[in-house]
């Protein structure tokens, strides 16, 4: 069964520092997704960048039936401060490293304040793990309400992101 609260991390990754950590001033629960990924950590990124042009989720559901892109679109890797993602605004990246934004105007009128982090770790010199953190406030009823509704929701569509995101990474590695 699927915990809506950490797919697949370690108790170290949940213990770990995040980037994300920083931009809510509320208070916040923090949900976890990782993914060891036979890729090294620059291709496992380069497949990050791609969250700028599609979900890589469950198509049909968050991306109004188009399918997510199966070959890496020039310039998405070429990153600043401000541009979107997702439901996200990026705040903060470190090339090969991480992503991290904060949810956009129109995404937190819906699920409430959102800081995320994609980070790629480094295995060994050909695999990494993709890690997501999630920080979800929540400082009433309703919004406590919402957010748990969100982890479920959340996990299952972040599992098939990172399973998507793998898939594409180990198929581009295994070509390079």
């Amino acid at each position: 069964m699927l915990d809506p609260r950490h797919w697949n991390s370690t108790a170290e990754e949940r213990t770990a520092d995040y980037p994300c950590s920083k931009y809510l001033d509320e208070p916040f629960q923090s949900f976890y997704r990782a993914i060891d990924v036979d890729a090294p950590p620059q291709v496992a990124f380069r497949w990050l960048c791609q969250l700028k042009v599609a979900p890589y989720s469950y198509d049909w559901l968050d991306n109004r039936g188009r399918r997510s892109p199966r070959t890496l679109t020039p310039g998405t890797d070429e990153l600043a401060v401000g541009q979107h993602f997702l439901i996200f605004e990026l705040v903060e990246f470190e090339r090969n490293v991480h992503l991290t934004g904060v949810a956009r105007p129109e995404a937190r009128r819906v699920y409430g304040p959102i800081a995320v982090t994609y980070q790629v770790n480094p295995r060994e010199a050909t695999s990494s793990r993709l890690i997501g953190r999630l920080d979800v406030a929540a400082s009433s009823l309703p919004a406590r309400v919402r957010r748990s509704a969100l982890a479920v929701g959340d996990v299952l569509m972040m599992r098939k992101q990172f399973l998507t995101l793998k898939e594409l990474s180990e198929r581009d590695a295994v070509g390079a």
